[in-house]
């Protein structure tokens, strides 16, 4: 026994041992991946910016999504670039329909096989590619034809390029597995993506002007076109998919140049004051060059003399100031917009140089935006390049109205055309073709309202809103951890719980129930600020998760399977069967179950006009409450007096009797006055 103890003794020794080798194994080994965490929280990027440091981006929505841009930001103005819109635009685009409906009518063009070739290549792979490209106008006739036919020529990798820049695809002149799915795409499926895009390009190419902005959503490129050339290129940041960029037709009006941001109240709560409070007041605002005010233009106030654990944050504002880390950055480009978006600079340039830059909110993020101001400006009040790049620097806040303001159009182009004679494509990212989609607001991947995937005119966003959408990017490069992940979405990714344009509540539960407890003018969201975007207060779509939007300007709401009316709670279950007789009678046609085709009843008395308080419900059952027991399909049972269904001396009901249900058993009677909260 001795010798056992001594042995195990032993094991438990060498197992503490080998514990204690990994633990510091992992010590030397793990800070490499938590200084990677850490370094994208906001202290740890402050302090690598005061030591001069600069922490790579490569990974998370707000740090790009890994993959290199196939298109770049720079000055052309040399007609080498074909316009997304012109003048032009409408004819041609027809042009290309009738082009591509007689490919199509012809059988297509050949599927090219499998297999990474290039420049040399030879065999039966590279017919089949020069026979596509021929087919589509890309190749001449000869290509196809003699000792050509199958070879990748000089003339085959021009071509390859320009199909692959066409597709927005980096122009390697090598067939990869992207080149290659694009080369696939049946002509029938092209003929129907150019068909969408004739009316949209019908309507953005009206009262251009001779000088225009035209943001390409689905491109995520701008273009600035003076005189029928492009002048510039700009890659983009747009909409993501859960939360698209609308599409708007207007001049640009203002160029606010460092502009203040201003810090929503979800972000200070969830962000801001945990910093603050362990961290000090003062020093984690003076990090983050932000001020607080006692409200929207009162006076500013000592954050350390405040006690932000019982403070009301609706009495403060938090305003981050002018600078290199601001969500605005260096210039914000303002337009009137039903839908309360803008263009603007970022702090976060490295998001540019990736793909797939379907990262906002709605708002457009803009590459090198000192060319774009410098163009759209045109020296007026002396601001030249010059005078920009001062701005940029001295963090001067001034707002300048554009004189000879240039048109803008924020555009959805998934077909266009291009030089040569072929049209350029694009994903169909918010899925809008086939639906008729021309201008208005794309409603989330997935989601209709009335049957339709847009609308025309939403409720536009509340400031606070606009911020929150546009202080993305200040999260991602400044906060980093949980809290600012949350906020972002990688694109590709499903959306976050309640990011919809529709209903913005981060708990559904929680947010149907405030949504019935607030008055109608206010039901927009909890009452941290979240709100509805589209519908009035009358119209607007319905807040519980299990509702669904009817199919026209009248709001319905879907009562859930088993659930009871909220109206009930006001009914006291104690009521004389004869009061509840003469109910059941003067309600007899309406108290039937809901069925598909018939409004339902709702379980949001808020957005229900129908509904009224206690009282009116009471006296006039016919028109309002529709008390649970007079809802059976069988009214009949409903009025059986009560005194023949009461337990007898050893707790039993008699037969036939229901059971009674514990809810309406256990729930006190509410007083007039607490049903009618419910419908304010």
């Amino acid at each position: 026994m001795k010798v056992w103890s001594v042995a195990r003794s032993k094991r438990v020794l060498q197992c503490v041992s080998l514990a204690v080798l990994l633990c510091l194994t992992a010590t030397v080994l793990l800070p490499v991946s938590v200084r990677a965490e850490e370094d994208n929280s906001l202290f740890s990027q402050l302090r690598l910016k005061k030591r001069g440091v600069t922490q790579p981006a490569t990974t998370g929505h707000g740090m790009g999504s890994g993959i290199p841009a196939t298109t770049e930001s720079r000055i052309v103005n040399d007609g080498s670039v074909a316009a997304f819109i012109t003048p032009d635009s409408p004819a041609q685009i027809q042009a290309m329909a009738d082009k591509y409906a007689k490919i199509a009518a012809a059988g297509g063009w050949p599927e090219v096989p499998r297999g990474r070739i290039k420049k040399g290549s030879t065999g039966n792979q590279v017919a089949s590619l020069n026979q596509r490209l021929y087919v589509e106008g890309y190749l001449q006739v000869e290509a196809t034809q003699g000792e050509f036919q199958k070879v990748f020529t000089s003339a085959t990798e021009d071509a390859l390029k320009r199909f692959q820049v066409n597709h927005g695809l980096a122009p390697s002149g090598v067939i990869d597995a992207v080149t290659l799915a694009a080369l696939n795409v049946p002509a029938q499926q092209r003929l129907a993506t150019i068909k969408a895009n004739i009316p949209r390009l019908a309507e953005y190419s009206k009262d251009l002007g001779p000088r225009y902005v035209v943001v390409n959503v689905p491109a995520q490129q701008i273009e600035t076109v003076e005189g029928g050339k492009v002048y510039s290129l700009h890659n983009a940041i747009v909409g993501r998919p859960s939360r698209p960029t609308p599409v708007v037709m207007t001049p640009l009006t203002i160029v606010r140049f460092n502009p203040y941001w201003n810090a929503p109240p979800s972000i200070v709560e969830r962000d801001i004051i945990p910093r603050m409070q362990s961290r000090g007041a003062s020093k984690v605002l003076a990090d983050m060059n932000v001020k607080v005010f006692q409200g929207v233009g009162g006076p500013e106030v000592d954050p350390d003399k405040i006690n932000w654990r019982t403070a009301k944050i609706a009495d403060y504002h938090f305003r981050q100031e002018p600078g290199g880390d601001n969500a605005m950055a260096t210039a914000k480009i303002e337009f009137t917009s039903p839908f309360g978006i803008y263009l603007h600079d970022t702090p976060e340039p490295q998001l540019f140089r990736t793909a797939n830059r379907f990262y906002s909110s709605g708002c457009v993020r803009v590459d090198k935006v000192a060319i774009m101001l410098e163009w759209i400006l045109q020296g007026q009040d002396g601001l030249n390049a010059a005078k920009i790049a001062e701005l940029a620097q001295s963090q001067e806040r001034l707002d300048v109205n554009i004189l000879n303001a240039p048109q803008l159009r924020v555009a959805y182009l998934t077909a266009w055309p291009a030089k040569g004679g072929v049209a350029a494509f694009r994903e169909d990212v918010y899925e809008m073709d086939g639906t008729g989609f021309v201008v208005g607001q794309p409603l989330p991947v997935g989601e209709k309202q009335a049957g339709q995937r847009f609308v025309l005119k939403p409720i536009p966003y509340l400031q606070q809103d606009i911020d929150t959408n546009d202080g993305g990017g200040f999260l991602a490069a400044l906060f980093g951890g949980k809290s600012a992940r949350d906020q972002e979405v990688k694109p590709g990714q499903n959306k976050r719980a309640g990011d919809s344009l529709i209903n913005l509540g981060g708990n559904p539960a929680k947010q149907a129930s405030v949504n019935t407890a607030s008055k109608t003018s206010k039901a927009n969201g909890p009452a941290t600020g979240k709100r509805f975007l589209f519908g009035s207060s009358k119209n607007s779509l319905a807040a519980d998760p299990g509702a669904t939007a009817s199919k026209g300007p009248k709001k319905k709401t879907v009562q859930k399977k088993g659930a009871k009316p909220t109206a009930t709670t006001a009914k006291s279950p104690a009521k004389p069967a004869a009061k509840t007789a003469a109910a059941t009678s003067k309600t007899k046609a309406a108290a039937k179950p809901a069925t598909p085709g018939k409004k339902p009843v709702s379980t949001t008395a808020a957005a229900t006009p129908a509904a009224k308080p206690a009282a009116t419900a009471a006296a006039k059952p016919d028109k309002a409450a529709k008390p649970a027991a007079t809802a059976a399909a069988k009214p009949d049972k409903a009025a059986k007096p009560a005194a023949s269904c009461k337990p007898g001396s050893g707790g039993k009901l008699p037969a036939g009797c229901p059971a009674p249900k514990p809810a309406a058993a256990t729930m006190p009677a509410k007083p007039a006055a607490a049903a009618k909260t419910a419908t304010n």
